[in-house]
């Protein structure tokens, strides 16, 4: 199997140029984040309060038409609009034709044609993994703000790629881990921020499913012929192949496209955990451990390269850590909880609680701080990419986020392949 490249080494001197960003800040990561990026605005294609937000999609099939029929009933109430598509399907292109009401001239099977629409503000992009850095970045050089789908991109030498375009062309970036945009987080985050936890020591979560018949082993639809699918635009850079529809459909299982649980799970998780924990470091040491334990793809075309079971441990320069869990074969988590010393943050139910660790019972009383409109949904989650771009302020999943959230997912990865714990050097973007 091919493993995952590491990041090119810079000096300092070239990261500082390369990126834009102070050698003060540099030395601060901490200081290196949204909260620094959200007090300085773009100042350039930026959105009136009144102005119409229009949007092009680059991948329309699963989340992608979600996301499709989300901006499309949003039409009504929010001054958006769909202007193109693009889709290496000829079957996914027509359905995105009919669903978001366009003619022949505004769907494409080349997504560079969507990128060359002037007219277009955002570019929401729902491709497979492979293709979400080259896209995304051609989409901001063509002056487009951008909705990529997690994980923001497949390796980390490509998130930090995306990161300096962002930088460089002042486009606002909103990555689609919607929990982002569940209110009970950021409500986690002013608990956190207040110091009523006392020392943040370490956060646990996990993402788990049961698919007796193989998580990620999507229908394969009769219409899925060679004929009818530009299969070496999909492949990209992603080693030749004759065409295979199950790799196509189900290409979640597969190093060369995706990366299973770490990539398509964890997200989920590890954005709102971050978010909530104010967690403005880039991860020290990653150690990643799992398998294939069941065999849910026997008689099911080909086997499965990523794990269906896995675990996480993440260390941060400050001490704090995250745990999580992962499985596609067995639906039993774990429950959300940001540690400190004095107290713990609940997260069962939907809820947010304040639990005191029995030594500081006297000290704080146990609460329930859920806020009244807790509860995430991917429609919440482009109301606030809309609401940021017209405000010209940072998104909840922002790049800043995301690029950290990444270079976790990445490290993950990396260390579940070599069998041992890596560590990254935000300085030099390196892995060791």
């Amino acid at each position: 199997m091919n493993r995952q490249n590491h990041t090119q080494e810079l000096s300092r001197r070239d990261f500082i140029k390369s990126t834009g960003v102070s050698a003060g800040l540099l030395a601060t990561p901490s200081l290196f984040h949204s909260e620094t990026i959200a007090a300085t605005t773009f100042p350039s294609k930026v959105l009136g309060a009144n102005d119409r937000i229009n949007y092009g999609f680059v991948g329309v099939g699963g989340m992608g038409a979600k996301h499709l029929s989300i901006i499309k009933e949003f039409s009504a109430t929010e001054n958006v609009a769909v202007l193109a598509v693009a889709d290496v399907f000829d079957k996914r292109r027509q359905e995105a034709k009919t669903k978001a009401e366009l003619t022949d001239a505004q769907i494409f099977n080349e997504y560079r044609k969507v990128l060359d629409n002037k007219d277009i503000d955002v570019v929401v992009i729902a491709t497979p993994d492979h293709w979400h850095a080259r896209i995304a970045m051609e989409a901001m050089q063509a002056g487009k703000h951008i909705y990529v789908e997690k994980p923001m991109t497949r390796t980390l030498e490509d998130a930090f790629k995306l990161y300096d375009t962002a930088m460089q062309t002042k486009r606002w970036v909103q990555v689609g881990s919607h929990g982002c945009s569940d209110p009970k987080w950021h409500k986690a985050r002013e608990i956190v921020q207040s110091g009523k936890l006392g020392k943040m020591l370490w956060a646990q979560g996990s993402y788990c499913r049961n698919n007796p018949k193989g998580e990620w082993n999507y229908k394969i639809e009769p219409e899925a012929i060679e004929q009818n699918i530009d299969w070496t635009t999909w492949l990209g850079s992603t080693p030749k192949r004759p065409f295979n529809a199950e790799r196509f459909y189900r290409w979640r299982k597969y190093w060369d496209y995706g990366n299973g649980i770490i990539g398509d799970l964890w997200p989920h998780r590890l954005h709102p955990l971050m978010l909530a924990m104010a967690m403005n470091e880039f991860p020290k040491s990653v150690a990643c451990i799992g398998g294939i334990l069941c065999d849910t793809d026997k008689g099911r075309g080909e086997p499965r390269e990523v794990a269906d079971t896995t675990m996480v441990v993440v260390e941060f320069p400050c001490g704090a850590m995250i745990h999580l869990a992962g499985s596609t074969v067995n639906e039993r988590g774990v429950e959300d909880i940001i540690r400190g010393q004095k107290a713990d943050l609940l997260f069962g139910g939907g809820k947010v609680q304040i639990q005191p660790e029995r030594p500081y019972v006297e000290d704080l009383d146990a609460s329930d701080e859920t806020p009244p409109d807790a509860g995430e949904t991917h429609a919440k989650h482009q109301k606030n990419f809309i609401d940021s771009l017209r405000a010209n302020k940072a998104p909840n999943c922002d790049i800043e986020l995301a690029i950290r959230v990444q270079t976790v997912v990445s490290l993950a990865e990396e260390s579940y392949r070599k069998g041992r714990m890596v560590h990254f050097d935000p300085v030099k973007r390196r892995v060791s």
